[in-house]
């Protein structure tokens, strides 16, 4: 049997970005390292020890430090952050001067639903107001802003108008809690009043059915409006027989609900989405990003609001993506959709979206075309952030260029072989018609020739037949020695022949004429001229006699051919 070869595998390098506090710190290392040497890569760059860090943002949750990197399947590009909590915060001072670049770091807030126990990890810039996150988290919990009442706020977070990178919270991350207050039954002396802890009750008057308590609606008919006036139209229609105008529907309500700066979404069927990325010329290729969407999963609104509207990521699409996009609230949808990834992706994609919980919504697909099938370069959670989100649009982009340079190059090395072939293609077309002209020239012309020869031969043989019937009805010639007169005639052919010949003087001139015409000069061809006196005798009367056109009794006489 041939011996197997044995390939070896090549590491692959990661590459870290850790985030800690004001600082960045760029970590590259071999899949076969532990998270233990990214730490003491760490100690030695933020002068942090091991025994008081905590590496966090793990997909898998907490790892231990004796734990293989390659047994994490990371991607290439990960982002982490550490947490000191052993340590005493940095200097008011220090924190002045990284107020200005705190506001454009994000903060991830991990806040935790006390009635339900669910927790919710969200991400919010530092430009962000304590206000838009309790908006955020009333979308997320159908807890009004009023109501809600908040644990882990720092003590520095005195006003709802305050941001979130002046408020105190630990960067990047920021443990709170929320739960519904409790609504004691009120004198109408009490419900006047307005509570003024801003930490555990807000104080903020920005939802539209806050103030229901207040006109006699429980907290039950407060959650039912609140619901009832932020349940929207559906972003597609249910059993849409034509794609295209469920994708109308789904764009004119996502514009409705998000406004008009969002992505552009393809019009059209996913085949017709196919044919417009991939299947064009390889210059003109784009990467299918394919937006999935589902009203029921409270990451939707956060998602849509703040990271599919966002300028830097709508210009981003615009410029490298087609973007489709589909609704998978329906059931009915939600299949159809399925039916479509089995057969353009195949089950496995299939499956996987087929296993997302609604919580795990929406998700970004990127695919990439390829000769003999589509791949899904990445799947993206709603659960990101605008940065992370961009990152990974940009790592899609990157495979996607190389794999476009190559396509570019193949597609112009195959047009040079097709336009050299063309050409020697319509050089060898040229040369066949050529030939078949000149072939089809030599036809007509031995056509002509035979056409002619044809001819030719039909004037011959009906000038001979003539020749010989002029030549039996000659009388016959005259001896010398005659009783009547006699004339002799001499005649000189053109090719210095001479026909000589006895007629009788009583001969009519018309058997002159026949006996010239019996030898091949019929006289509408030839005239037979007189030297002395110079005549043409063809102009004479045919029907006197020799006698009387005095060619008699002897006359010398020449053809001529007639112009």
């Amino acid at each position: 049997m041939p011996s197997r070869q044995i390939v070896e595998r090549q590491p692959r390098m990661l590459d870290f970005r850790v985030e800690y506090r004001d600082r960045n710190v760029d970590v590259v290392l071999e899949d076969s390292c532990t998270v233990g040497e990214i730490k003491q890569i760490l100690e030695n760059e933020l002068q942090i020890p091991v025994s008081k860090m905590l590496l966090k943002g793990w997909k898998t949750g907490d790892v231990e430090d004796s734990t293989v990197l390659k047994s994490l399947h990371l991607p290439k590009n990960n982002s982490l952050y550490v947490l000191t909590p052993d340590l005493p915060p940095p200097s008011s001072s220090s924190h002045a001067g990284a107020l200005q670049e705190s506001l454009n770091q994000n903060f991830m807030l991990i806040i935790t639903h006390r009635e339900v126990q669910r927790e919710y990890n969200l991400n919010f810039s530092g430009s962000s107001t304590i206000q838009e996150v309790k908006r955020n988290v009333y979308d997320l919990t159908s807890i009004p802003v009023r109501h809600q009442l908040w644990e882990g706020w720092p003590t520095s977070a005195t006003d709802d108008s305050m941001c979130l990178a002046e408020s105190g919270l630990s960067y990047p991350c920021h443990r709170l809690t929320v739960g519904r207050r409790a609504l004691p039954a009120q004198t109408p002396e009490q419900s006047e009043e307005q509570s003024t802890d801003v930490h555990m009750v807000s104080d903020s008057d920005g939802d539209d059915f806050e103030d229901a308590t207040e006109f006699g609606v429980d907290d039950g008919e407060v959650f039912s409006m609140a619901s009832s006036a932020l349940r929207k139209s559906p972003m597609m229609p249910e059993n849409a027989e034509n794609e295209g105008d469920a994708l109308l529907q789904f764009t004119a309500e996502f514009s409705s609900r998000y406004g008009d700066c969002h992505p552009v979404f393809f019009i059209g069927s996913l085949e017709a989405a196919f044919q417009e990325a991939f299947y064009v010329k390889a210059r003109d290729r784009k990467l299918l990003a394919i937006y999935l969407h589902h009203d029921e999963s409270v990451l939707t609104n956060v998602f849509c609001s703040q990271m599919l509207c966002a300028e830097s990521i709508v210009s981003y699409l615009s410029q490298n993506f087609i973007t489709w996009a589909w609704d998978l609230t329906k059931d009915t949808n939600r299949a159809r959709f399925l039916t479509m990834c089995n057969r353009h992706f195949g089950s496995v994609v299939a499956q996987t979206i087929r296993t997302q919980k609604t919580d795990q919504f929406p998700l970004f697909l990127i695919i990439m075309g390829k000769r003999s099938s589509n791949e899904v370069l990445n799947v993206i959670q709603g659960n990101t952030t605008v940065d992370e989100l961009m990152m990974r649009l940009m790592a899609a982009m990157e495979i996607f260029s190389a794999q476009q340079q190559e396509d570019i190059k193949d597609e112009d090395e195959r047009e040079a072989r097709e336009n050299v072939k063309r050409e020697q293609d319509e050089a060898y077309r040229l040369s066949l018609e050529a030939d078949r002209a000149k072939r089809e020239a030599h036809e007509r012309e031995m056509a002509e020739q035979f056409r002619l020869e044809q001819i030719r031969k039909e004037q011959e043989e009906e000038r001979e037949a003539i020749r010989l019937s002029l030549e039996q009805a000659l009388p016959p010639e005259p001896k010398e020695e005659n009783a009547e007169p006699v004339s002799k005639l001499r005649i000189r052919t053109p090719s210095g022949e001479f026909l000589e010949r006895r007629f009788l003087a009583s001969n009519k001139l018309q058997i002159v004429f026949d006996f010239v015409a019996s030898k091949g000069f019929p006289w509408d061809e030839f005239k037979l001229l007189s030297t002395f006196p110079r005549r043409d005798v063809t102009q004479l009367d045919p029907n006197k006699s020799l006698l009387e056109v005095k060619l008699f009794p002897q006359e010398t006489l020449f053809l001529e051919a007639k112009e």
